[in-house]
């Protein structure tokens, strides 16, 4: 089997299954007509396959050898973003989108599936199509962690696409590629009052400002250079007039790094600095640090086979060498997994 030839003649059947989900988006743990679609292809090809408790399922196509075991993972939820642009298949879903890409790694993994079931005289091992829920709100690949039939693969692989990649390019780099991914979630108490007469409040706003400002020294006096590490405060709420100081200021902020040593030390950082800013301004607090998703983080030999597969495939020129990005993918806890054991 030729499989760049082969793709291209599959091409049609993968675009128009990624109109489809475009045009079906659906949110984390409600992908049920996103699931039964798969399921409805699935069926179409003769592959077996079993569900998941909630939604998603999985798949296995048996070859001429039992082992090893290659899952291939696809993500399938969409986010809750209104799609404003008009096109045929746009969003049917009113406020949610696949504005991610996960239509397209579902019609890929379709369409590979397609491809290794209609050659499986070819394929020395079992594949197992892993079409999981919840990436978006970094929970479904985790429960995957109990599930069986991904514990019995013996390497695990997945795909993201990219907009700043050139189209007909691959980045399949070893080490980290994208950052783990946790949220702080913090208020600041004190005592409000009449803004004309400070002196008779204890501000939270102030001390939110400071608390914001100081938390960035951890980042550039703290953690390595070399190191990429990023705190932001993205929400604050507080306040109902121009002229009262109000009582708490609630925030939320991101917390990114590739390293998973520096992601240990960060929350207790982090409170140390929300702790002595409020003691200065006399204010109290309370602080949450709500882990996400660890780094992604490619096994070496996997990104090898990875890349033989795209110069096999593609020639020297489909491999892109592409920078590591501070975003966040569930498939990390899976490879945690594996790269551990």
């Amino acid at each position: 089997m030729k499989a760049y030839e082969r793709a291209l003649a599959e091409k049609q059947y993968i675009v128009d299954l990624r109109r489809h989900f475009h045009s079906h988006p659906e949110l984390s743990w409600q992908e049920y007509a996103t699931t039964e679609r798969i399921c409805e292809e699935l069926d179409k090809l003769s592959i077996p396959y079993n569900r998941l408790p909630k939604t998603g399922v999985i798949a296995t196509l048996k070859g001429t050898k039992k082992h090893p075991v290659i899952g291939l993972r696809a993500d399938i939820d969409a986010l809750p973003v209104k799609e404003v642009k008009d096109l045929p298949f746009k969003s049917l879903n009113e406020g949610v989108m696949h504005a991610c890409g996960h239509d397209s790694h579902m019609s890929m993994l379709l369409g590979a599936a397609k491809i290794l079931s209609e050659h499986k005289e070819e394929v020395n091992c079992t594949v197992r199509f892993i079409f999981q829920p919840a990436e978006e709100t970094i929970q479904g690949a985790k429960t995957l962690l109990n599930n069986t039939e991904v514990m019995e693969c013996d390497n695990l692989f997945a795909i993201h696409i990219f907009p700043y990649i050139e189209t007909g390019g691959i980045s399949v780099e070893e080490g980290p590629r994208f950052t783990s991914a946790d949220t702080i979630k913090f208020k600041i108490m004190g005592r409000g009052g009449h803004g004309s007469m400070p002196q008779d409040t204890v501000d939270p706003i102030v001390t939110s400002a400071a608390v914001i400002n100081n938390l960035q020294a951890i980042v550039s006096r703290e953690i390595d250079p070399r190191d990429t590490c990023v705190i932001s405060v993205c929400s604050i709420h507080s306040g109902s007039a121009a002229n009262i100081i109000p009582n708490n200021v609630e925030m939320l902020g991101t917390v990114r790094t590739f390293n998973p040593k520096v992601r240990e030390i960060l929350p207790e950082k982090i409170e140390r600095v929300i702790a002595g800013t409020c003691e200065t301004f006399r204010t109290t607090y309370e602080y949450e640090f709500i882990r996400g998703t660890p780094a992604t983080i490619n096994e070496p030999g996997s990104s090898a086979r990875a890349e033989r597969a795209v110069r096999d495939i593609l020639g020297e020129e489909g491999l892109v060498r592409y920078e590591k990005t501070p975003g966040g993918e569930d498939f990390a806890w899976l490879l945690l997994f594996f790269n551990i054991n």
